[in-house]
């Protein structure tokens, strides 16, 4: 089969998020709601929240908090569930005919973890072996801050930058690995403020170990998957 033809199904899906085991689970009715409908109603929900705990919203320090997190959910930490939100990724020939592996690390990664609301921190590594297409590598790091902007498990958000890359590059030959810590484990619960997680998808030739190993010795990581 075609590599094209293994996408004529996330195509005829597009930027409607039907939820599936790989994508962010949205109703719906997500996008009825313009942006500055949906800072209102939850400025009136964070109100009510911090009234709830006890809070004296009259005080100067407090008074701007509701309309200052609405307008932070709706346009930042969860801007990547706006699918209009998406970055163009443009691709070029690759007329240098470069063969070998491009690998762009480091990208950082801040996301919210779905569970408890609490920040995800960390970095992203990511790999593909071109079949005859390029990418500007600013879309990299731009695809993995769009799926990171979304309450989020990491597992998801991996495996999310890879489809979405191998649909961009036309390719399955496409890795990411994500190292992030969770302030979910780290900052209450357990409290474990040492650990982190590391999560990883293997498309194509990198499910090959030779591949998969040269790929994590670029990155410096010595894990086994």
């Amino acid at each position: 089969m075609k590599i094209e033809d293994q996408f004529k199904d996330i195509d005829a899906l597009g930027d409607d998020h039907i939820s599936t085991s790989s994508d962010t689970p949205l109703r719906d009715d997500a996008f009825v709601l313009n942006d500055e409908e949906k800072i209102e109603i939850i400025m009136d929900d964070v109100r009510h929240i911090m009234e709830t705990l006890g809070l004296d919203l009259t005080d100067d320090s407090l008074t701007g908090t509701p309309k200052r997190v609405a307008k932070m959910f709706v346009n930042e930490i969860f801007g990547g569930l706006n699918p209009k939100r998406k970055p163009k990724s443009s691709t070029f020939e690759n007329k240098y005919k470069y063969g070998e592996m491009l690998v762009e690390k480091n990208i950082t990664v801040y996301s919210t973890c779905e569970h408890h609301l609490l920040p995800i921190v960390g970095r992203a590594h990511v790999a593909y072996i071109s079949n005859g297409t390029v990418v500007g590598l600013s879309k990299m790091n731009r695809i993995v801050d769009y799926f990171a902007k979304r309450p989020q498990v990491q597992e998801r958000l991996t495996i999310q930058i890879v489809k979405e890359l191998q649909k961009v590059l036309n390719t399955n030959d496409v890795a990411c690995v994500i190292d992030a810590k969770h302030l979910c484990v780290n900052s209450r619960g357990i409290r474990d403020i040492e650990s982190s997680t590391v999560t990883a998808e293997f498309g194509g030739k990198f499910k090959e170990e030779i591949v998969r190993k040269e790929f994590l010795s670029y990155i410096a990581l010595d894990t086994k998957f």
